[in-house]
């Protein structure tokens, strides 16, 4: 039997080995396609970093779907039940690194692209993609960097749909509309080291520590809201010691990361932190990185759009959320449009042997394809 489009397009992005920062060929098999349909392409390299923006469409309100080539790394070779840069399928799934994060939205995405231009040469507004190779990594010079291109281009993304594996237990059962920020924080304790026999001789960072860094654990930062759980801080590693257990420290550092609600700011994280510590007879310096701001997109008509996908093709809607980690949608809602997350189920990703049903690709694309008839169908159509 011939393989469908979507399914050989993910076979042959899945064979590709991508792993961040890397797009090993993906992004030009992409550009291939889009060009065909007469998609402007601009490549916007950076840092070492393959992304591209395609659009398709002279005027109106920008549809962008957004997605990522690069994967992460496999993890031991020998626990895979098959190569993961050699597509697989067993009872009706396809395995791969990449199949669920996210290669199989790709491969959906542009197939969705290919019917929706066949059907509607002449569409109303601009369709565009948002591709990087450097969201898995350190994400400095992937999205972050187009979206700066297209705020100098006084570019406008009205909606844009991204590709992540949002849903959990059935295809379409979770819509992203919004993600929590993240604020990731590097404490550092100061003290002086000595032998444990003679603590008087020494200040022990350790010692110093401990009831600051408990009162910053039970601290209440924020309740949440409506759309957002509370503000959460959680130590991801701390650390002191010489390797000898009859030396008192002179330091202790400790790493943390808040995912915040849009009840709080970074500002008053920070201040809230720096409150507590102030008030702690500790001698000490902490570092800020902020990963991402909190992005939302109220029900409106991005929303309304992917629901009505999402009941056409599979006779359901969707739940939305705001949980889970950062995506790239952080940065593309800077540019004030609406921003959703709408893929595959995320049991498997960043697993060993990941997969995804084939069946749910085939889905999938339906659902892209809906969306752009629904926001950009020719109106001689409607």
């Amino acid at each position: 039997m011939e393989k469908s489009s979507v399914l050989a397009l993910a076979e042959d992005l899945i064979s590709r080995p991508s792993v961040t920062p890397e797009d090993a060929g993906c992004q030009n098999l992409l550009i291939a396609r889009l060009e065909a349909l007469d998609f402007q392409v601009t490549r916007l390299a950076a840092g070492g970093v393959e992304n591209f923006w395609a659009e398709r469409g002279s005027s109106g309100p920008y549809l962008c779907f957004a997605g990522h080539t690069d994967v992460v790394p496999t993890g031991p070779l020998e626990a895979w039940h098959s190569d993961p840069f050699t597509p697989s399928i067993r009872d009706g799934m396809l395995y791969g690194r990449g199949a669920a994060d996210m290669k199989g939205s790709l491969a959906a995405m542009i197939v969705a692209a290919e019917h929706f231009v066949a059907r509607h040469p002449d569409h109303v507004g601009r369709l565009a993609f948002l591709i990087t190779s450097d969201e898995e990594g350190i994400a400095t010079h992937g999205t972050r960097h187009v979206v700066d291109w297209l705020r100098d281009q006084n570019t406008q993304i009205d909606w844009c749909v991204v590709g992540e594996p949002s849903s959990e237990n059935r295809l379409g059962d979770v819509i992203k509309n919004g993600r929590r920020g993240s604020l990731n924080g590097r404490l550092t304790v100061h003290g002086v080291q000595g032998h444990v026999a003679y603590p008087d001789k020494a200040d022990n960072p350790i010692h110093r520590a401990f009831r600051p860094l408990a009162e910053l654990v039970d601290q209440q930062w924020d309740v949440g809201n409506q759309f957002f759980p509370p503000t959460r801080l959680q130590f991801s590693n701390i650390h002191a010691g010489t390797g000898a257990n009859n030396v008192i420290p002179g330091q202790l550092s400790a790493d943390f990361n808040f995912r915040f609600s849009t009840e709080s700011t970074p500002e008053s994280l920070q201040a809230g932190v720096q409150h507590i510590l102030d008030a702690a007879p500790i001698n000490y310096q902490i570092d800020w990185q902020l990963s991402g701001p909190p992005f939302f997109t109220a029900p409106g008509t991005l929303v309304a759009a992917t629901q009505h996908a999402l009941e056409k093709i599979l006779g359901h809607p969707a739940n939305l959320s705001t949980g889970g980690g950062t995506s790239d949608g952080r940065f593309i809602a800077q540019l004030g449009g609406q921003v959703v997350e709408l893929g595959p189920i995320n049991s498997t990703i960043h697993k060993l042997n990941e997969c995804v049903a084939v069946a749910d690709l085939e889905d999938l694309s339906r659902i892209y394809s809906e969306i752009m008839i629904h926001l950009l169908g020719s109106r001689l159509d409607d």
